[in-house]
């Protein structure tokens, strides 16, 4: 018993020196080893396997994407409907994924070096899902843009743009894209109110930062 749990004690001292905390909200800690899973899995999802080394500029936004998810987790509270739905996009998500790796065994290689299977991946997923279907219902009634902001962005962005892939060809008439720049800036605007919002919740989630 004692040998036992001497045994214990030095794989956990060890553990706590090699898996630091580089994060933290409220009681909850993200660890190193954390981040770095979720580097990889966000590269497994892109279809990125074996996945590149992380740099520190990757790290930290695997960190950011860990942190705003627990401090959203703690703000969401879904239904049966919501969790249904998420649960079925999850499940299409599943499908496309095997889809992108071609080979069954392809994609069954890189699942088992992730270290999941098939429900942890689909759990992960259909979390996932929940918390975009709540950014969305959240954020993008504000996220709305004006015709004045479709007409700018054709002007400055869109137009220069297309010109300069097209070799001054003249760009397609605002009508036939303004679906999609109304797409763009509706998922930029998002994105903004997103980062506001992540800043509004952060203190009260006494949510900390610490160096890898």
């Amino acid at each position: 018993m004692a040998a036992g749990l001497a045994a214990c004690a030095q794989v956990c001292l060890g553990s706590q020196t090699l898996d630091r905390v580089v994060a933290s909200i409220g009681d909850e800690a993200i660890t190193a080893s954390e981040v770095e899973q979720e580097y990889r899995f966000e590269r497994f999802l892109d279809g990125q396997w074996p996945p590149p080394p992380p740099d520190a500029a990757a790290l930290a936004s695997a960190r950011e994407h860990l942190t705003y998810q627990a401090v959203l987790a703690r703000e969401e509270n879904p239904g049966p409907a919501e969790k249904a739905a998420s649960e079925k996009d999850a499940a299409a998500r599943l499908a496309e994924l095997r889809k992108d790796y071609g080979a069954p065994e392809t994609f069954q290689h890189a699942l088992a070096e992730l270290g999941m299977s098939e429900p942890d991946l689909l759990a992960r997923l259909a979390q996932q899902e929940l918390v975009l279907r709540f950014i969305d219902q959240r954020l993008r009634p504000a996220a709305s843009p004006s015709d004045e902001d479709v007409a700018a962005y054709y002007r400055s962005t869109f137009a220069p743009e297309f010109q300069r892939k097209n070799h001054g060809a003249a760009p397609p008439p605002l009508s036939e894209v303004e679906a999609q720049i109304r797409k763009v800036l509706v998922e930029t605007r998002i994105n903004q109110l997103l980062d506001e919002w992540i800043g509004e919740l952060q203190p009260s989630d006494r949510v900390r930062v610490h160096s890898f």
